[in-house]
């Protein structure tokens, strides 16, 4: 039905003692609501009260009230209530903890402005955070916003939106050739030499290594299973599924690379099919830290002729040409 002459289709404008104008309106909700400012203009209320209609048409419209909770708590009940693999979670609660909460936990989520992301960031870096850590702690907060958006309404827009602050300039990792890596798999103490080989002709993150046991190897098929990882957590070590569902996969090893592991399986592990295939000198779970003190790791790039800098990790990088080709015997 048309409104009358005279009368608003949508909310009320009164004139305050003040002289100033107030505008009303009943949300979609059925609870009424003051405008959060008064106006100088019987046009200037009416003009506010068509921006706030046109939201509610839209869908776009959210209670004033539900971006005034804080950043804090939402933040952290975000994370606690997340499916999350038990490392990603404390990845998150550190980065939390050390980078978004001390910073803008006290903030309403509705005060969180593009702005306020900019001078945060600026904070960040300027207090001697690494960038790598400034993008992770934004992109974490910027699905925490995403959530508040989509999901609960609390907020209209996320004010984590900002080109480039999601990406950070990645240095080019040092890259070892094949006759370096066999030379750093033969300075290795006998019962490792077979992780180095296996690692750069599998592909297998350091978790996942640490996780195989027996009953993953198949020598007759030449190939490793990869149905678990370890990781590193605060109270100790944790079996778990991989990263994701494509890390639960089956990899094959080239001939020469099922000599040496078959060999290590005779020399270092159990019989039994849950024995783990690769551990510290007395048996216990691998470590990395406990594993680059004991084979003296940086000892052993320099002897191999490996650029400085290499890390374990950057033997998965030339797997899959690798696997291609012949391996020699370690130190050979």
């Amino acid at each position: 039905m048309a409104a009358s002459k005279g009368r608003r289709r949508f909310g009320n404008v009164r004139r305050l003692p003040s002289g100033r104008y107030q505008a009303r309106y009943v949300g979609p909700d059925g609870l009424e609501r003051k405008a959060p400012r008064t106006f100088e203009s019987e046009r200037q209320a009416a003009k506010w009260l068509t921006v706030v209609e046109s939201e509610i048409i839209k869908g776009e419209w959210t209670a004033p009230e539900a971006g005034e909770i804080k950043l804090d708590g939402y933040g952290r009940k975000w994370i606690a209530e997340r499916k999350l693999q038990p490392r990603t979670r404390e990845n998150y609660e550190d980065l939390f903890r050390l980078h978004i909460g001390p910073h803008l936990g006290a903030l309403a989520l509705g005060a969180i402005k593009p702005q306020t992301i900019r001078t945060w960031r600026r904070t960040l870096l300027d207090g001697g955070t690494t960038e790598p850590q400034a993008v992770k702690a934004y992109s974490l907060l910027r699905a925490i916003l995403n959530t508040a958006v989509k999901e609960d309404e609390l907020i209209r827009q996320n004010p984590c939106r900002i080109p480039g602050y999601d990406r950070y300039h990645t240095p080019e990792r040092p890259v070892a050739t094949v006759a370096q890596v066999l030379a750093l798999a033969g300075r290795m103490p006998p019962r490792f030499a077979a992780l180095v080989i296996v690692a750069v002709f599998s592909g297998l993150r350091w978790g996942e290594l640490a996780a195989l046991r027996r009953s993953d190897v198949d020598l007759t098929a030449g190939t490793v299973r990869v149905p678990r990882k370890l990781a590193a957590l605060r109270n100790g070590m944790e079996f778990g599924p991989p990263k994701s569902a494509a890390g639960n996969r089956t990899v094959t090893l080239p001939s020469a690379a099922r000599t040496v592991l078959a060999d290590h399986l005779a020399a270092y592990v159990g019989e039994g099919p849950e024995a783990l295939v690769f551990t510290g000198d007395k048996g216990a779970v691998l470590r990395s830290g406990n594993f680059r003190r004991a084979v003296g790791w940086a000892a052993a790039l320099r002897a191999a002729g490996v650029p400085a800098g290499f890390h374990f990790h950057d033997l998965r990088h030339p797997a899959t040409t690798w696997r291609r080709r012949p391996v020699p015997a370690p130190g050979t």
